[in-house]
């Protein structure tokens, strides 16, 4: 058994993270190393007296320390530890890697994608310490001219031809070009899901998947976000959205696999929880809810009242466009506050509604889940998802949360540590544990 086997057995029995059981095999054997410094024998509860032998028949001869000696022994421990092998347990002797963490390990074969209706996020790397790169899901077409497409590669614009009689430009500089031109980005997905009304949709998001993608290590495994059943009434068919999603992503080369986008955050920011509690993503087209026992789905869904909702209706009563509403709502809407002027009189209005509509769901579906687990403690709820990122978004959540009395015993009502990157952090985590 080697280090990194060692690493993963107890992480399984212990049922920790891979990162937790490789800091307490670290200290194990750095403690092991120290005492073997000192003595050829080691006595550890359970697994009796440790005796080493040298992989070569030459033996050195005891030295009793002294302490003078006793930093010097501690080294010569570590070397001489690196040398022997265990006399019940096969050769110890670590694997020359980068990093010893099955968890780096994983790390590096593992891709998370978030799927958003207003914008896809990759997270690649560590857990811990994920980079994430985004662009906005949105386009744009401009009339073809060979001198346009000359300066777009210059510049390193990306876009696309349609047909030759276009040039779309995709992602984050499309917001860039609809703004210069006072004109709305067109959107591949609509309510969380493909935009039926817009022909080019996949071929839009096949050019940002390969985009961002071309930012990531060359693996295979990755896991990306999908909505869940919708309760409030709308209609989208998330069998084929899930289909086509896959179908493009396995055709670019990768192992891909869908992941639920509330199940992602509690998988991005619920681990010293065992991964038990409710998680939340409010994104443009939907807010999805995932309540989870170790991991585990038990109540999954989401609501078409969400960010475009937000931005629809605000512009409707205040008659702005849909662009300078969203623009207020992520650069200074404070829900925390009274309303100072008109925008933010329709702001609390809609969010108030918004929060109503999605705290009211989650009751009802957790009335309705049949054998719901009997969770002894308290359980978090994690909000995420721009939407929620205004200022006191979490403050009126727990207002409508304790209204009146609620199914399950709640702890604590948190942010995301961030709340625009967790599901696909999630969804990096959930391809680290299959690779």
């Amino acid at each position: 058994m080697n280090k990194s086997d060692l690493i993963r057995e107890a992480a399984r029995r212990a049922g920790v993270s891979i990162r937790q059981a490789g800091r307490g095999v670290d200290a194990t054997l750095e403690a092991i190393a120290r005492e073997l410094g000192r003595s050829r024998e080691v006595t550890i509860e359970g697994l009796g007296q440790m005796r080493l032998r040298l992989k070569t028949a030459e033996l050195l001869p005891p030295v009793a320390p002294t302490p003078e000696r006793s930093a010097a022994a501690d080294r010569a421990g570590r070397e001489e530890f690196d040398s022997y092998k265990f006399q019940f347990g096969g050769d110890m002797k670590e694997k020359k890697e980068s990093d010893a963490s099955n968890e780096t390990d994983a790390a590096d074969t593992a891709i998370g994608l978030d799927v958003g209706t207003s914008r896809v996020v990759l997270a690649t790397g560590a857990a811990e310490n994920a980079r994430t790169v985004d662009e906005l899901n949105a386009f744009i077409a401009l009339p073809y001219s060979k001198l346009t497409e000359r300066i777009f590669k210059q510049k390193n614009v990306p876009y696309q031809l349609n047909g030759g009689t276009e040039l779309q430009v995709y992602g984050n500089e499309a917001a860039r070009f609809a703004n210069v031109f006072n004109i709305e980005v067109r959107r591949p997905m609509s309510g969380g899901t493909l935009n039926p009304a817009e022909e080019q949709s996949m071929n839009v998001l096949q050019s940002i998947f390969q985009y961002l993608l071309s930012k990531a290590p060359r693996t295979k495994n990755l896991r990306f976000s999908v909505p869940g059943e919708l309760r409030d009434g709308g209609s989208s068919d998330l069998v084929y959205h899930e289909a086509m999603l896959k179908k493009t992503i396995d055709a670019m080369g990768y192992n891909s696999k869908a992941v639920n986008e509330g199940l992602a955050v509690v998988f991005a920011e619920l681990e010293a929880e065992n991964f038990t509690g409710i998680g939340i993503s409010c994104g443009g087209g939907m807010c999805n809810v995932a309540l989870a026992f170790m991991s585990m789905p038990v109540v999954t869904f989401s609501t078409t009242k969400a960010g475009d909702y937000i931005d629809q209706s605000v512009s409707s009563v205040t008659g702005e466009t849909a662009n300078v509403v969203r623009t207020i709502k992520e650069s200074s809407l404070d829900l925390g506050r009274a309303p100072q002027n008109k925008f933010e009189e329709a702001f609390h209005t809609y969010y108030d509604n918004l929060i109503n509509s999605l705290v009211d769901s989650l009751r009802a579906a957790l009335a309705e889940t049949k054998n719901l687990p009997k969770i002894d403690e308290a359980i978090p709820i994690v909000l995420s998802g721009g939407t929620a990122c205004p200022r006191g978004f979490d403050q009126k959540f727990r207002k409508a949360i304790e209204r009146e009395k609620f199914p399950l015993r709640i702890s604590s009502i948190r942010m995301a540590s961030d709340p625009l990157t967790a599901t696909a952090r999630g969804c990096l985590i959930a391809a680290m544990y299959d690779a």
